[in-house]
């Protein structure tokens, strides 16, 4: 029996049009699916126009309007796949990720560095790719397929900012292949029979990027507007002498604090400096470790509404989700 997929538009690249203003979505998804008539011999699908957005403009409301279009959808549909921007592509498939957790049946996001209508596009190919993987047996839950590679939701990162190579997959294996319209798949992703939906974010959480030489002004007025704040540190993680007082005073006030690198391979690890281990030592003081950034900071989204105190927030943000963390538990 062919499977039943609904495709979730979004906007982005892939359905840009040339304007006078500079590309611009404007495709539908029935533009888009037209252009690749393979899909409707794979497959039957039905489309929905959720949104005609660059991705720059997506943010957690429209995260959560893709999570409820698939959740009164789901009964429906063997699978899902959204056609989305690439610039915060890997931010929304973060999220779905922790709005959808546990589904068995595959939610796939894609999209394109050239729009679909350019004699030189990678729109065609991305799209019934990720039709092909929508359809496949052992696909399950929240990843991004994208120039012939198969990553996590919790696990991706654009890392070239023109080539059609947009994507890799960050402290984790891609899961599959996509070469020709064959799938090869090294990892089935974790799922269950009944997938737990989620339907509320907090937005109060901020992102610190250190730089060399930065004081405290910026700490505190985050700290200030925020639930939570994400510091990027340096290197395996540290954080300059001038600015322990600060943080560690907002975490007993409090506050959400987890250290994480602006280092995008092989995660961070306090406790290896002196400028990290009182912070490691710490219990209110979390640690990303392998975590991308764009993980952590949708992850603390979603656990703050959930969470009564900071043990169970811990708790929480330690708690793996689509294999979104591996080194935890140290504390």
């Amino acid at each position: 029996m062919r499977k039943r997929i609904l495709f979730i538009a979004t906007g982005g690249t892939i359905a840009s049009e040339v304007t006078a203003g500079g590309l611009k979505p404007g495709l539908s998804a029935e533009a888009l699916l037209r252009a690749v008539p393979a899909i409707r011999e794979l497959c039957e699908v039905e489309s929905l126009q959720l949104y005609d957005l660059d991705s720059t403009d997506i943010g957690p409301d429209h995260w959560l309007g893709m999570a409820r279009a698939i959740r009164e959808n789901y009964a429906r549909f063997d699978g899902f796949v959204l056609s989305h921007g690439t610039d915060t592509m890997a931010y929304s498939a973060a999220a779905l990720s922790y709005l959808i957790q546990g589904s068995v049946k595959p939610i796939i996001l894609t999209g394109a560095q050239k729009p679909m209508g350019f004699d030189t596009t990678d729109s065609r190919v991305n799209l019934l790719d990720s039709f092909i993987c929508a359809c496949g047996a052992d696909m399950h839950g929240v990843m991004i397929v994208f120039n012939g590679r198969v990553i996590l939701g919790t696990r991706a990162r654009k890392t070239h900012s023109k080539s059609f190579d947009a994507f890799s997959s960050i402290n984790f294996p891609h899961i599959a292949d996509l070469r020709d319209g064959h799938l090869t798949q090294y990892i089935v992703p974790q799922f269950a029979w009944e997938p737990s939906f989620y339907d509320n974010l907090d937005t109060r959480v901020s992102l610190l990027k250190l730089l060399p030489g930065a004081d405290c002004s910026q700490l505190e007025f985050l700290l200030g507007r925020s639930r939570a704040l994400l510091i990027e540190s340096f290197g395996v993680g540290g954080l300059p002498h001038g600015m322990h007082r600060a943080v560690l005073a907002a975490a007993r006030a409090g506050k959400l604090i987890v250290m994480s690198t602006q280092v995008q391979n092989e995660g961070s690890d306090l406790a290896v400096y002196g400028t990290g281990r009182p912070l490691s030592e710490d219990p209110l003081i979390l640690e990303a470790y392998d975590m991308t950034t764009e993980a952590a900071v949708t992850k603390l989204m979603w656990l703050l509404p959930l969470a009564g105190n900071q043990a169970e927030a811990a708790r929480l943000f330690y708690a793996p989700v689509n294999r979104d963390i591996l080194t935890a538990g140290r504390k």
